[in-house]
């Protein structure tokens, strides 16, 4: 709050105090940063950051929040007292409907390692035991010891910025194989508690311990206690522990006794009523530094408590879906219910590294993501066909390209190859972060495919097509007498014909908004070929005939289901020829409405693949219908040209009930 005000009154000295108004990712609201001179920080992060990308980045960020923030300043103040009173019947009585979905009934405990990586380096190498430390380089911090944190060094800080404010910081280098080893004892500690515990990360993990304190006669905080001196015993490392109702409250519990230490909230509404009211709207997973910055600039909402009181605002403005997360965080309501183990939708990795335009570096790069990649998906025996490339360019945009193979792979050589041609797709480029995603997975058990999606297979006969291609080679069904139906168009196409061969099939695919808005869908390898030329080197017959009604389906169907791939925080978004996807107001999809806190990063990731896949899948339906036409554009020529050696066909008489044959063909005037 103080900072919010100290903000505003100093918003007419920026020229003398620039960096006051410099809304920086780099707060001190971790564990362990209580006592940091924020002033400073902050001083020192815009004079580090002043001129470089991430600085501009950063500014046509702000500057989007600070138009979002007018905007909807200026939408409220529209309101009427009418119109708010009316919200605010709306939302009062949604909070009564989720008040009565109230459950008290479990005990939630979440437990999270402190400063997990630079606690294991710390028990790796005792000469680091005392000393600021930080696992990273000077490009980036992925986690600093509690001795850098007195200094406001945190995780996701460049190290150059963490070295100018703790000049005598340790930098150690990463390794992930030996925070694996780690990570796996103590999650074998966690199965003596319960056997489905929840995953959040390698450092920490969501039990449900309501059956074992029954069984055992103990409540929440014995089990806390004898959990973490049992992890202790493990691993020798320490961990923190919060006990309440929910995995919502049992996360923010975790963090108030950090390091090595709990919290208990009890099973009572007022208790939690009280907890959740004074709480700052920042520790609720899922608000960010945007959307706090929102509530607060627009609404001047700083705690939970304020959300109930403007509730009314808050429903006005924000989507019913954004607007029912804010009461439930506000009345304290998380999910208590243990969530079924659902099947894989995708696995990934990511490094962030110095910027380089030095291809060799890039492609070394990438190689110990493909190995990584794959080590991860024989761990559980996974098989892809999706694969999906992030980069993040030195100027902080976000680009991925994917491909969809014709077969499942696993191996790093397999991934590399593929990777290699999408990378080779954005060279030249200089690149600060590289990633690579498999998806589209068969478990390792052979393809797996819903029954009602329609497959190329469903349009490709393997049979070896006839020698005289005739009125018989090429069979269509109408629908209705005028139409044609792309669902039953039999293609007589050998393997050897069908001009999606392999080497083709490993190329990217780009939608390109026209400006008319419609997608135009372009087929970039390694040798550029667009997807017309392709086929008119296939067949030189082939055309593209927008007129023809199966063309016109073809891209009508692009024109509604086609979209573009994003990623919020840890995740992935198009180039900037592609339609881009925004999470608006931090939690909807502007392409289908969906709502997703920022807090769901795999569900977004997985919500984006399927957009993706979407995209793919259409692309991949349009060529098949761009195909089967030529074809039969070929036939017909062909056809015509020979028309000489043929009786001259006559048309069936229109006289009575019966339909002339003539009206199922085409009439065209266009030359063949």
């Amino acid at each position: 709050m103080e900072e919010g005000e100290s903000s505003k009154s100093n918003s007419g000295n920026d020229s003398a105090r620039p960096w006051e108004s410099y809304n920086t990712v780099y707060t001190t609201a971790k564990a362990g940063m209580e006592g940091v001179d924020k002033e400073k920080v902050q001083r020192v992060v815009y004079e580090m950051s002043k001129g470089s990308k991430y600085f501009e980045n950063e500014e046509r960020k702000e500057a989007y929040m600070k138009r979002k923030i007018e905007s909807m300043r200026e939408q409220l103040a529209k309101l009427t007292p009418y119109d708010i009173s009316n919200y605010q019947k709306v939302a009062n009585r949604r909070i009564a409907e989720l008040e009565a979905t109230r459950d008290l009934s479990r005990t939630w405990l979440h437990v999270d390692m402190d400063a997990f990586y630079a606690a294991v380096e710390t028990l790796c190498n005792p000469s680091l035991k005392g000393k600021p430390m930080a696992v990273g380089g000077m490009s980036m911090i992925s986690t600093a010891n509690y001795e850098a944190r007195k200094f406001g060094v945190r995780a996701a800080m460049p190290g150059f910025i963490g070295r100018k404010l703790c000049p005598q910081l340790i930098f150690v280098p990463p390794d992930f194989t030996k925070y694996t080893h780690y990570s796996d004892l103590t999650r074998k500690v966690f199965q003596k508690y319960d056997a489905n515990f929840l995953a959040g990360s390698l450092d920490e993990a969501y039990l449900d311990i309501t059956n074992f304190c029954h069984v055992n006669g103990m409540t929440g905080g014995e089990v806390a206690e004898e959990l973490r001196e049992s992890v202790h015993t493990e691993t020798g490392l320490t961990c923190s522990a919060g006990v309440a109702p929910n995995r919502l409250l049992a996360k923010i519990c975790s963090d108030i006794n950090k390091p090595n230490g709990q919290f208990v909230l009890p099973n009572e509404r007022t208790a939690i009523m009280t907890f959740i009211s004074s709480l700052p709207i920042r520790k609720i997973g899922g608000i960010g530094k945007v959307t706090e910055n929102i509530l607060k600039g627009a609404f001047g909402i700083t705690t939970c408590e304020e959300m109930l009181q403007k509730s009314g605002s808050i429903y006005a403005l924000f989507s019913h879906s954004s607007a029912e997360f804010f009461l439930s965080v506000a009345l304290g309501l998380g999910r208590t219910d243990t969530p079924e183990k659902s099947q894989r939708k995708s696995m990934s990795n990511e490094r962030t590294f110095s910027p380089t335009e030095d291809e060799t570096v890039l492609f070394q790069k990438l190689v110990e993501l493909s190995e990584n990649l794959s080590s991860d998906l024989k761990k559980e025996d996974l098989c892809g066909r999706t694969l999906t490339l992030k980069l993040k360019t030195s100027c902080f945009e976000v680009r991925s390209r994917a491909v969809t193979l014709p077969n499942y792979i696993s191996s790093s050589d397999d991934i590399l190859k593929h990777a290699k041609k999408l990378l080779k797709a954005e060279l030249p480029v200089s690149l600060r972060l590289m990633g690579l995603r498999m998806s589209q997975f068969n478990d390792g058990r052979g393809a797996i495919h819903d029954p009602k999606q329609k497959t190329l297979a469903n349009f490709i006969v393997s049979e070896d097509p006839p020698k005289v291609l005739g009125d018989q080679a090429l069979s269509v069904s109408h629908s209705n007498n005028d139409s044609l139906n792309n669902d039953r168009v039999t293609s007589c196409f050998s393997d050897a014909q069908w001009p999606c061969e392999p080497d083709i099939l490993n190329t990217s695919f780009n939608l390109i908004s026209a400006t008319n808005g419609d997608i135009d869908t372009e087929l970039k390898g390694s040798s550029g070929i667009h997807v017309d030329r392709f086929h008119d080197n296939v067949d030189q017959s082939v055309e593209r005939d927008p007129s023809s009604e199966l063309a016109e389906q073809s891209k009508q169907g692009h024109d509604q289901n086609a979209t573009s791939c994003i990623d919020d925080g840890p995740g992935s978004s198009s180039s900037p020829k592609e339609p881009i996807i925004e999470w608006l107001n931090g939690y909807q999809c502007s392409a289908c409405g969906i709502e997703l806190p920022p807090s769901f990063v795999e569900e977004r990731q997985e919500h984006l693949d399927f957009h993706l896949a979407e995209r793919l899948q259409d692309e991949e339906r349009c060529n098949v219908n761009r195909n089967v036409k030529s074809r039969q554009r070929s036939i017909r020529k062909d056809q015509i040209s020979h028309g000489h050696q043929k009786k001259k066909q006559k048309l069936s008489p229109s006289a009575g009930k019966h339909i002339p044959i003539d009206t199922f063909f085409t009439k065209t005037s266009q030359n063949f």
